[in-house]
């Protein structure tokens, strides 16, 4: 029987960054053993025909060139343009990689439509509002208006387990993170 295609969310991997380790108390001892268990993750869930759509983030601060990176990650990939993205998407040929590149996208997920942009964007009228950019920080004044609003889903690696996630995998690793904070 053949498998569905499915659709997953990621951001702020921050690939090649090994201050990220510290700054968000990742669970990894070096910038190696990060990239390696991130990669790891990703290719373990991730099929070929798979779409996962990054909402920015994707490598910072890499001594690697991005394309090595780049051609490991499995699946059909869409590039939502996140702050730290710019300088190593300057290097490589984007349309090689990605089926897509912007900074902000508005898809239909089966289950409504949602805007996609690396940062949260506080007047939506999707059903849904996927974004990055705030890793696990719950420190900003405006965590109040997210945390009550579960429309707005963090797609970051330190709230979904260093791994891609589905709609409803992202629905409820949100749930469970703003209910502990």
């Amino acid at each position: 029987m053949k498998n569905l295609a499915n659709t997953y969310y990621i951001s702020d991997l921050h690939l090649g960054h090994a201050n990220v380790i510290r700054l968000c108390n990742r669970p990894f001892a070096s910038v190696e053993e990060m990239d390696e268990g991130l990669i790891t993750a990703w290719n373990k869930k991730v099929h070929k025909n798979d779409t996962v759509y990054i909402l920015g983030d994707l490598i910072y601060k890499s001594a690697l060139d991005p394309q090595e990176y780049l051609q490991l990650l499995k699946g059909k990939k869409h590039l939502i343009l996140g702050n730290h993205d710019k300088s190593w998407a300057q290097k490589v040929d984007l349309t090689k990689y990605f089926e897509s590149v912007s900074s902000l996208a508005e898809i239909n997920t089966g289950k409504g439509t949602a805007i996609l942009c690396h940062y949260p964007l506080m007047d939506h009228r999707a059903k849904y509002h996927i974004h990055g950019h705030l890793h696990a920080n719950v420190g900003q004044p405006f965590w109040v208006l997210i945390r009550g609003d579960e429309r707005m889903l963090n797609a970051g690696v330190d709230v979904n387990g260093y791994q891609p996630v589905s709609l409803e995998e992202l629905i409820e690793n949100n749930a469970v993170f703003k209910s502990l904070h």
